[in-house]
């Protein structure tokens, strides 16, 4: 499913509003030097012909960029000139540590600190402050080792990461999906995440959580629902294996997966449920805002992800898991709507998941179901206090701690 609604970052990012209005201004500039000399280059001869075919050039390339720019603000394929220019391009690969509460990741290593993503945007999303205060977003690109992959993440510390008391503590994790074809900044403005659950904490209504909010288009624009795809890029890998290794290389996170969740709306919320549904030992909670429960089949988007492997597109549809394995160690929670598209196929989820969980007390679904809203962030926005709420009552809370020096 394609989210909904998006903003342009600024400077000159791709996505931003400065460039679509540079390139307005060169298309309108060229229609008018068109308009202007073409009375000039009516002869025949070559120049003024190559003169002709220059100015149709230039203004009809002016005028394609400014198109493609818009499509791509608004739907958010690429987020920064790296992912147009190098997708995929993986950074070079070495441990890092940043244990010293306060310390940002640095250096040629596995997490790096980053302006990309959108990061001007992000800096007033929390209250001013110090960051023991108010907590910190940072902006970092982590770098697989297993898959090969390499992606811009933001990572939100409370303020409780910074405290001198909790110096030693590990912290329970969520990491938040985005939809597709969505940038994970989406996650910030749109559905606005981080000031939630900086609320929620503030309340005492959730635990102190770190959250990593990232994005299923690992290799835009292509959309790989969150699977390993034969001969192509190994997203399952990379959101099982290489983001929680890279992530504890530099955070003070939870060693085991009770201490980590994942969730997501739309794209992102059909990527939680199966990651913890096919990895708990990799994430044992995790929450699905209006997803699919199985991986459609749209070749513009996602191409041929299982290469005609029956078995494999079988693997990653929920239903059929639940009547043909054993169902998970895993705590599953669904959000959507009695007004939503698939409410009939969640339904059949549910019904299929109670009746696995009969058999299996270690396996848990809840639901939230709203009677109003529709596949959009003014929904997913309603949703979401209650689903974090939910997570932070099924995560773990660590009490694992560094050594003393």
């Amino acid at each position: 499913m394609a989210e909904r609604e998006s903003r342009g970052s600024e400077g000159m990012e791709l996505t931003s509003r400065t460039l679509v209005y540079a390139l307005i201004a060169v298309a309108v500039g060229a229609l008018i030097a068109t308009l202007w000399l073409w009375p000039r280059l009516s002869a025949q001869r070559p120049l003024p012909v190559l003169g002709r075919l220059g100015l149709l050039t230039v203004t009809q390339s002016a005028a394609l960029s400014v198109l493609l720019l818009s499509v791509n603000n608004a739907y958010g394929f690429y987020t920064s000139w790296n992912d147009l220019l190098r997708p995929g391009a993986a950074a070079p690969l070495a441990l890092t540590s940043a244990r010293t509460p306060g310390a940002v990741p640095d250096g040629d290593k596995l997490v790096q600190p980053t302006d990309e993503g959108g990061l001007e945007t992000v800096k007033d999303v929390l209250p001013a402050g110090k960051p023991e205060e108010v907590g910190r977003i940072d902006s970092v690109r982590l770098t697989g080792t297993e898959s090969g992959l390499s992606d811009q993440v933001f990572v939100y510390l409370p303020p409780e990461y910074f405290n001198p008391r909790y110096g030693r503590e590990h912290f329970p994790v969520l990491v938040a999906l985005a939809g597709y074809p969505g940038p994970t900044l989406n996650l910030v403005d749109s559905l606005q995440l981080p000031q939630t659950a900086a609320e929620l904490q503030r309340s005492g209504q959730m635990a102190p959580t770190v959250i990593v909010m990232a994005r299923p288009t690992v290799v835009p624009p292509r959309d790989t629902e969150c699977v390993d795809v034969p001969g192509g890029p190994k997203t399952e890998t990379w959101f099982v294996k290489d983001v929680p290794a890279a992530l504890r290389s530099a955070y003070r996170l939870g060693r085991g997966a009770e201490s980590w969740g994942v969730f997501g709306y739309s794209t992102g919320g059909s990527c939680a449920l199966r990651l913890a549904m096919r990895h708990p030992d990799a994430y044992h909670n995790a929450a699905g805002m209006h997803p699919d429960y199985t991986v459609p089949n749209d070749r513009w988007t996602d191409g041929d992800l299982f290469r005609g492997d029956a078995d494999a597109a079988r693997q990653s549809d929920l239903n059929w898991r639940l009547k043909n394995l054993p169902a998970p160690a895993a705590s599953l929670l669904v959000v959507s709507t009695h007004a939503e598209d698939d409410y009939q196929a969640t339904q059949k989820f549910l019904a299929t998941a109670k009746q696995a969980a009969e058999n299996h007390p270690e396996f848990l679904v809840d639901s939230l179901m709203l009677p109003d809203g529709g596949h959009s962030f003014e929904t997913w926005r309603r949703e979401l206090p209650a689903t974090l709420e939910w997570l932070s009552d099924h995560l773990a809370r660590p009490q694992d701690r560094e050594p003393r020096p």
